[in-house]
């Protein structure tokens, strides 16, 4: 069977949900951010513990339809900002989110921006910054480097959404001691 856990956004969460469910005696076949799946199929009562022990972790099991679709929306985003180089993509985020998903755009947006009260262009500009945000602090690449990373036009188009998103440019951002960061599992 297969469940789908909202605020399964790491590499850590995956492995925090793999030993809760063994702990419960499930046997992990699959596990992705957002999704994991069990063997035996757990019966309603079993739901129920699962569900328990992952609202203490901070996690929350999906029963809904659409609020399963909005978490893989949340999850292809995730792994396509932060796990992959956005200027090799060929195709707008969307389309791939949409591709993916075998869902029509219009369709995923809209049920997006009902669910979560923003849009998709939005939570991926969110998630963009966000990125951007950890390879500044790595310091590792300069400021062109992480547009082209992160698939902005240039540093400039890069530096303007960053301000509209913190109220600071990169450098200033840069500048300001470490501490401002958010772990994945608490953007909105």
């Amino acid at each position: 069977m297969q469940l789908h856990i909202k605020n399964m956004v790491c590499d850590r969460c995956i492995l925090i949900v793999r030993q809760q469910l063994e702990n419960l005696g499930f046997a992990v076949n699959e596990i992705s951010l957002g999704r994991v799946t069990v063997s035996p199929e757990p019966d309603p009562a079993k739901l129920q513990d699962i569900s328990a022990a992952f609202q203490v972790l901070g996690f929350e099991l999906i029963d809904k339809d659409k609020d399963q679709l909005v978490e893989q929306v949340k999850t292809q985003v995730i792994e396509l900002v932060h796990y992959s180089n956005l200027f090799e993509l060929k195709q707008s985020l969307m389309s791939v989110i949409a591709e993916k998903l075998n869902k029509e755009y219009v369709y995923l947006s809209r049920l997006f921006s009902d669910v979560e009260g923003i849009t998709i262009e939005k939570y991926i500009i969110q998630q963009k910054v966000t990125r951007v945000k950890e390879l500044l602090e790595y310091g590792e690449l300069n400021l062109n480097e992480i547009a082209y990373q992160m698939g902005y036009s240039s540093s400039a188009h890069l530096s303007t959404q960053f301000k509209a998103v913190t109220g600071l440019t990169p450098s200033k951002y840069k500048a300001q001691p470490s501490g401002d960061r958010k772990p994945l599992d608490q953007i909105n």
